[in-house]
C-alpha cells in the first residue's frame, strides 16, 4: 500500500470524523435541543453519518479531485 493512498484514506477518517460529528451536532441541537437523551441521539446520528460518509469520501474525491484537476490547470 502505497504512502500516498495511506495519507489520503487517514485524511478521509479524520475529516471524516470531524465534519460529520460537527454537522450532526449542530443539527440535532437545531431540530430537538438540548433534551433528555441528546448525547446519546447525538452519538447515535454521529456513527451513522460517519459509516455513510467515510466510503462516500473514498469513491467519490478521486473524481471529483481529477474534475477539479481538469478545470484548474
Amino acid at each position: 500500500m502505497s504512502t500516498i493512498f495511506r495519507r489520503k484514506v487517514a485524511f478521509a477518517l479524520s475529516m471524516g470524523v470531524m465534519t460529520t460529528g460537527i454537522i450532526s451536532f449542530v443539527l440535532l441541537a437545531l431540530n430537538r435541543g438540548f433534551l433528555d437523551g441528546f448525547v446519546f441521539a447525538w452519538l447515535r446520528s454521529w456513527a451513522i453519518s460517519y459509516a455513510i460518509v467515510i466510503p462516500a469520501i473514498l469513491l467519490i474525491s478521486p473524481r471529483l479531485q481529477a474534475h477539479i484537476d481538469r478545470l484548474i490547470h
